[in-house]
């Protein structure tokens, strides 16, 4: 099977354009983000705290993911539920911060992420993709873009969606998110050595998607 390993900070654009590469290729898309984000919300919803590890941990015994496709879009399941709107509320991306930094949760949630790509063509995004999750991945992407432009755009999703936000605390979200996702003691944000780095800053949505599609294209003609 075919691997492709998107990894980033938050808000660079990992999952919109992941999504778009794996429907131009037809391949399955696993966004590894959205099973922490379950966690998380699994979490708060039970009043523990997602920056204490015991507490998440003994939570864990309570808890299935599932990723379920429906008309090629992926769907996550918590406990046979569809969260998959729940889990982007804003409060619950820093909850996926914290339980991403936990051993148990990274441990409950590898094999899953693992056998996704042993039964189908992945493109899948995260943190660790290219250098913990498929090491072996035939193309690697590490995607970014500044912190100003990232929060920028989740600014405008937001809005879009309706919500009150305020762009200076999202900038400072997204500082802090790259603050704990690269300073962790596992599994830390970091380009793998064979990954091509890729900034999307300035560019438009369509852009960033035309350009990466492009390049994983000539990347899989090299390696196969």
């Amino acid at each position: 099977m075919i691997s492709i390993a998107i990894d980033g900070p938050a808000g660079a654009g990992k999952s919109t354009i992941a999504r778009a590469i794996a429907k131009e290729l037809g391949y399955i898309y696993v966004d590894t983000g959205a099973l922490y984000r379950a966690i998380g919300l699994y979490a708060n919803a039970n009043g523990v705290a997602t920056d204490d590890p015991a507490g998440v941990e003994r939570l864990l015994g309570g808890i299935k993911v599932e990723l379920r496709y429906k008309n090629g879009e992926q769907r996550v399941f918590l406990n046979g539920y569809d969260v998959s709107e729940e889990i982007r509320r804003p409060e619950v991306s820093m909850a996926a911060s914290n339980v991403s930094a936990i051993p148990a949760v990274r441990q409950f949630l590898f094999a899953l992420q693992q056998n996704m790509a042993v039964e189908h063509d992945v493109v899948m995004d995260g943190r660790d993709i290219g250098t913990i999750v498929l090491p072996g991945a035939q193309v690697k992407i590490f995607l970014t873009a500044s912190p100003e432009e990232r929060a920028r755009r989740r600014y405008d999703e937001l809005k879009a969606k309706g919500h009150d936000v305020d762009y200076d605390a999202l900038l400072e979200e997204v500082r802090q998110r790259d603050y704990n996702d690269s300073h962790r003691a596992i599994a830390q944000l970091k380009q793998a050595d064979d990954a091509l780095l890729v900034d999307t800053t300035g560019n438009t949505l369509e852009q960033s998607v035309q350009a990466l599609t492009k390049l994983v294209k000539e990347r899989l003609r090299d390696v196969l």
